[in-house]
């Protein structure tokens, strides 16, 4: 994939994430303005709060993962991508995140790499769960991020993606992450690891040179 393509295909997953939260948003201010109702105009601005909420968070994330967040240097704050991923997920409850970071600061490729397969692991928590991500430094630098749920589930086209950079067929916006994610790999001359399916437990390993 070219990188017109792939820039394409990653504004296509940040438009399709943010149409929920901001189309609340739209909802919650045509109620707001018929609401005569003291209790119901409240509700109203909670949805307001929520979804507002939901897009900063989604957008931060975005900025981090596919952009160019933590500005212009070579380095990102770990704990400006710990605070990225806790947006994405922790407000909603749904995914409990356990971060082991080690060092507090990552190189940009390597903090796009680990939240790109962590927004991909945690996706594959249909119905919740344990969402756990590490990095450590030796020789070289292993990632691993682990997710736990009552089912996890992970299109076969998206574990190809990942593993190869090609999903042998139509490419969804959604696999924005799985495209980048082999990308920054494989140029960092890197290697990605899966393991196999599973209905409760998801592994992805990866090992850059140090």
């Amino acid at each position: 994939m070219n990188a017109i393509d792939l820039a394409g295909l990653m504004c296509s997953r940040l438009c399709h994430d943010l149409l929920s939260p901001v189309g609340a948003l739209n909802n919650g201010i045509e109620l707001l303005a018929d609401e005569q109702d003291p209790e119901m105009r409240e509700r109203c601005l909670e949805l307001l709060n929520d979804s507002a909420r939901a897009s900063a968070n989604k957008l931060k994330f975005f900025r981090i993962a596919f952009g160019a967040g933590g500005g212009f240097g070579d380095e990102i704050d770990t704990r400006e991508a710990h605070s990225a991923l806790q947006g994405l997920y922790g407000p909603e409850k749904r995914i409990e995140l356990g971060w082991m970071v080690a060092g507090d600061r990552l190189s940009k490729g390597a903090t796009k790499l680990l939240l790109n397969l962590a927004m991909i692991a945690g996706d594959a928590l249909v119905r919740g769960g344990r969402l756990d991500v590490g990095v450590e430094r030796g020789d070289s630098l292993e990632m691993v991020i682990r997710a736990e749920g009552p089912r996890i589930l992970l299109d076969p086209k998206l574990r190809e993606t990942i593993l190869t950079g090609s999903s042998g067929g139509e490419v969804e916006p959604r696999a924005a992450g799985a495209w980048l994610a082999h990308s920054l790999a494989a140029q960092g001359g890197g290697t990605i690891r899966l393991s196999d399916p599973a209905d409760e437990v998801l592994l992805i390993g990866v090992t850059l040179p140090a």
